[in-house]
């Protein structure tokens, strides 16, 4: 029996751990915080009984992800929460762009050319998810499983998204599409700056943007449960800062940023390997805000009030101009805002009549100051009165996520920059990308294909190059 050795337990390090110990080895999990889960930990950050998610709070490329699909997560305790509407983005003069987990519901109520544009442009990747997904989920270079599907997919996220956007003639269309392609946290006219947001939107239609029941860590509490089943092991509170800190091992996997795993493995990384490592790029970092609301957040729009995600940014060319500013190391004065009202789907989050909000701005890389302001007034934009109905609230700057995440260099939550290379090569170019070039180790972090989000994709993908070196020695 080989021995496996994961550093991390994050969602993709728990998902490593997972996959190898479902091959039989055995699997030690070192976590360097006394709690796992990385980003998907959740906690009473404002008053006891409410329950906010620390960093990854909804989840539309989990539901749907080809591996934690199986491992029956629902037996270790996962259960899913859907709101009545997935995501909304409110205008200025009281409308909003709203996204429904049916694509005819949505397109009908875009309306008339818009809805048929939606439906053409993302109807059919929605329909085919669940197969063009086993090409999504891997690395860009790879032979495709569903050549069609992918390509069918992939022509239209080739155009910057702020150009893509443009195919909607309203407000509405515009910013809803041009806000989910936020969530990439790059400059919405690079090149492939479409794609994140075209796959979190079909994923979406396929399997809506969910939750999970008691917050993002059931995620991870589920894949522990399946670890110990599979006879492995979690340590928390174990910081791993060389080699020699780790035990005897046949694999070890690293589910950190390129740079600390060049700085655990020093000298036995290959020159080229630690080179590309330390070149890896760090992208926009993140402002959190959680607040505790006294009869929830009084939108202007009613449909935002049903709304598990609301997009606070305002139109298209605000967008834009934010998220190019941040790029540069300008802070905006008002930002890309993201807000989560999971309560509405899952409310053993509240204390009565108080619940969780989550929030966060998109601002530069390490950005020094206080964004606090920034976030709330973009929440007063539009919903007026917010501030009085607010009871506690928590914050988190750039660096604390940092303390918080050691992956999460300058506040950046999804552990690397979204350029046109990254998005089709990272963490290097390579024909395997999760091997380090050290027999029998690996990384596995969300700087791997394919990228950010609670899916663990990144960890089986992983779990698969180890097992190949193990079986070639």
């Amino acid at each position: 029996m080989s021995d496996a050795v994961v550093v991390g337990a994050g969602p993709n390090g728990l998902a490593c751990a997972v996959a190898l110990a479902r091959a039989g080895l055995g699997v030690t999990v070192l976590e360097a915080q006394d709690t796992i889960g990385g980003g998907t930990r959740t906690s009473e950050l404002t008053l006891p009984g409410l329950l906010h998610d620390d960093c990854s709070a909804v989840h539309p490329m989990a539901v749907g992800s080809p591996f934690l699909q199986s491992l029956d997560l629902h037996e270790h305790g996962l259960q899913w929460c859907w709101p009545d509407v997935d995501l909304a983005h409110p205008l200025d003069d009281g409308t909003a762009g709203v996204m429904l987990r049916s694509i005819d519901a949505t397109a009908a109520g875009l309306g008339g050319r818009e809805g048929r544009t939606w439906k053409a442009l993302f109807g059919p990747s929605a329909a085919a998810f669940d197969a063009l997904n086993e090409d999504l989920t891997q690395p860009v270079l790879h032979v495709p499983a569903h050549p069609f599907l992918l390509a069918r997919f992939g022509a239209p996220t080739v155009v910057p998204a702020a150009l893509l956007a443009k195919v909607f003639r309203t407000p509405q269309g515009q910013a809803l599409f041009g806000g989910i392609a936020s969530h990439a946290l790059s400059p919405l006219t690079w090149p492939l700056s479409s794609a994140i947001g075209s796959a979190l939107t079909v994923a979406g239609h396929r399997h809506g943007w969910a939750v999970a029941r008691g917050g993002s860590r059931s995620i991870t509490d589920a894949l522990a449960s399946v670890l110990r089943a599979h006879g492995g092991t979690v340590q928390t509170g174990v910081r791993v800062s060389s080699l020699a800190d780790l035990p005897p091992a046949d694999v070890v996997a690293f589910d950190l940023a390129p740079r600390a795993v060049a700085d655990i493995v020093g000298s036995r990384l290959p020159a080229r390997v630690a080179r590309a490592y330390r070149r890896y790029r760090h992208g926009p970092g993140a402002f959190k805000v959680d607040l505790a609301v006294e009869g929830g957040v009084p939108w202007t729009n009613p449909t935002c009030r049903m709304a598990g995600t609301v997009h606070a940014m305002g139109p298209l060319a605000e967008q834009v101009a934010a998220e190019r500013d941040i790029n540069r190391g300008r802070m905006p004065s008002r930002p890309c805002v993201l807000v989560a009202q999971q309560y509405l789907a899952d409310p053993t989050r509240s204390n009565g009549d108080v619940h969780p909000v989550w929030a966060y701005a998109h601002v530069p890389s390490g950005y020094p100051g206080d964004a606090t302001e920034a976030v709330l007034g973009q929440i007063e934009r539009f919903a007026p009165g917010v501030r009085e109905r607010i009871v506690a609230t928590a914050t988190r700057s750039t660096a604390d996520l940092q303390t918080y995440n050691a992956n999460y260099l300058g506040g950046d939550i999804i552990t690397g920059a979204n350029t046109p290379w990254q998005i089709a090569v990272r963490p290097r170019l390579a024909a395997d990308p999760y091997s380090i070039g050290v027999p029998g180790m690996v990384i596995c972090s969300a700087a791997t294909p394919p990228g950010a989000g609670v899916h663990g994709m990144n960890g089986y993908n992983a779990a698969q190059s180890a097992l190949k070196q193990l079986a070639a020695r």
